[in-house]
């Protein structure tokens, strides 16, 4: 054999077993589990680590924006309505009222038998009022009574008085029971309402004004065919304030108006096309369309009506509920 064939026949066995070797190692390779071992991939790396930072040092959020939060609230607000535990006849009442049952003959009344209007008299509390605890449901009128029957009066040693705050942004109103001894205020329901016309010269922006008002005893129930006089023109009166009628008295601390002419009162009444009868205008609620009364629907004016007319009433109009000055601390 020649010395060119030694070498080829060398160079074939070397490579050969060069190449077996590799075949091996990465069959091995391939064989073992794999394992990240970057730390980056599980913490920084010690180059980037940056140092521990005490709890007490740790960044704080900045606070949510006074609005914002406002907005929050006023939502969680809205949904609180404690009306039906002022007519509750069990422990879940109101603390400022309380059950009684009827009888006609009382102590603080002599010589003659006591009727509702009497209880409604001496507790301050309106007819209105008993008649719907009376009635266990929406029922202002119905008066039926027996012996034994039971309703909620308010509480002759609690004082208390009512507050009114609405919201001419959001066309909204806050109604407060005010516990004039213990200083101490309890939201009962937000209602939606309806306000005077936007208008630039005025300073409030609106017909209806801004500031504190007291309201007024020379209040009116309305029903179809009330005749009476509005802007020197004889008209049904339910067309005008609706069903129920609060004036302001006078005007207390910062108002942009005087109190004249000026009231709490229902949606209007108008004509329906289609049955010829007189219906109320719900539209008219959640919207700036009055010449700056305050206008409610139906049933909340009613519900209103029978709570407060016997009670002093304050009612603060602002233009964001985050400016009134509620009396009393929140219970």
């Amino acid at each position: 054999m020649s010395t060119a064939k030694y070498f080829i026949i060398g160079a074939v066995i070397v490579f050969g077993i060069i190449g077996a070797k590799g075949l091996i190692k990465k069959r091995s390779l391939m064989d073992q589990p794999i394992v990240v071992t970057e730390e980056i991939s599980l913490k920084p790396s010690s180059e980037s680590t940056l140092p521990e930072t005490p709890k007490k040092s740790l960044p704080i959020s900045p606070p949510t924006p006074i609005a914002k939060e406002s907005n929050e609230n006023s939502d969680l607000l809205s949904h609180i309505d404690r009306i039906a535990l002022l007519f509750a006849l069990d422990s879940s009442r109101l603390p400022f009222v309380e059950t009684i049952s009827y009888t006609s003959r009382v102590p603080w009344l002599k010589g003659r038998p006591a009727w509702i209007s009497d209880y409604a008299s001496h507790y301050q509390t309106s007819r209105h009022f008993i008649a719907r605890s009376l009635n266990k449901k929406i029922d202002y009128f119905s008066q039926k009574i027996g012996p034994g029957d039971k309703f909620n009066v308010f509480k002759k040693d609690k004082n208390i008085n009512f507050h009114l705050t609405i919201d001419l942004s959001k066309s909204k109103m806050r109604f407060y029971a005010i516990d004039l001894d213990t200083n101490e205020r309890m939201l009962l329901k937000t209602y939606k309402v309806g306000l005077g016309r936007i208008d630039p010269q005025k300073k409030s922006g609106y017909l209806t004004p801004t500031g504190k008002y007291s309201l007024g005893d020379k209040v009116a129930i309305y029903k179809p065919n009330t005749m009476g006089f509005f802007q020197n023109k004889k008209t049904e009166m339910i067309r005008i304030f609706g069903t129920r009628w609060i004036p302001f008295e006078k005007e207390l601390e910062g108002c942009s108006e005087s109190a004249k002419g000026l009231g709490i009162h229902g949606a209007p009444w108008v004509l329906d096309p289609a049955t010829n009868q007189l219906v109320e205008e719900k539209s008219a609620i959640d919207r700036f369309d009055s010449d700056g009364c305050v206008r409610l629907g139906q049933e909340d004016m009613e519900e209103l009506f029978a709570i407060i007319i016997t009670k002093p009433t304050t009612v603060e109009i602002v233009k964001d509920f985050a400016d009134a000055k509620i009396p009393g601390v929140e219970k």
